[in-house]
């Protein structure tokens, strides 16, 4: 929608709320998140958590942002550590800098992981960018 505004016109400034949230387990198509300082349950659909969701794991917390009951977005933490659950095994002689490969975490995501990274580890992962970080 687009509105053209006078000078000197002036909007009434929208309060956002930003609340920490943990995903508590999931039902149906819906996530269902405990607000931690006020213990009440909400439930956020795939939509709104965004694309994401692939890193969310029971019992992390989010950002939840808020306007009025309206949820904007969810932030998730920068990094998160992940269980590899489906990856081509390591062979002798694989280096870090040697290439990567997928990797399947246990929420579902697809990473690229160096060659040595082998199924079982946990690793980090930026959660903005998509990339491995690290083993953990």
């Amino acid at each position: 929608m687009e509105k053209t505004f006078r000078a000197g016109e002036t909007l009434p400034q929208a309060t956002l709320e930003k609340s920490t949230m943990q995903h508590t387990y999931k039902e149906g198509d819906e996530f269902v998140f405990m607000d931690m300082e006020t213990y009440e349950e909400g439930r956020l659909t795939r939509a709104q958590i965004g694309d994401r969701v692939k890193y969310l794991k029971e019992g992390m917390e989010a950002e939840v942002i808020k306007w009025g009951d309206q949820v904007l977005g969810v932030e998730l933490p920068k990094s998160v550590v992940l269980e590899i659950i489906q990856t081509d095994p390591g062979l002798k002689g694989d280096t870090a800098t040697g290439g990567s490969k997928p990797a399947t975490l246990e929420t579902g995501a697809i990473v690229m992981v160096p060659l040595f990274i082998s199924q079982g580890e946990r690793i980090k992962v930026d959660t903005q960018e998509d990339k491995y970080i690290s083993r953990e």
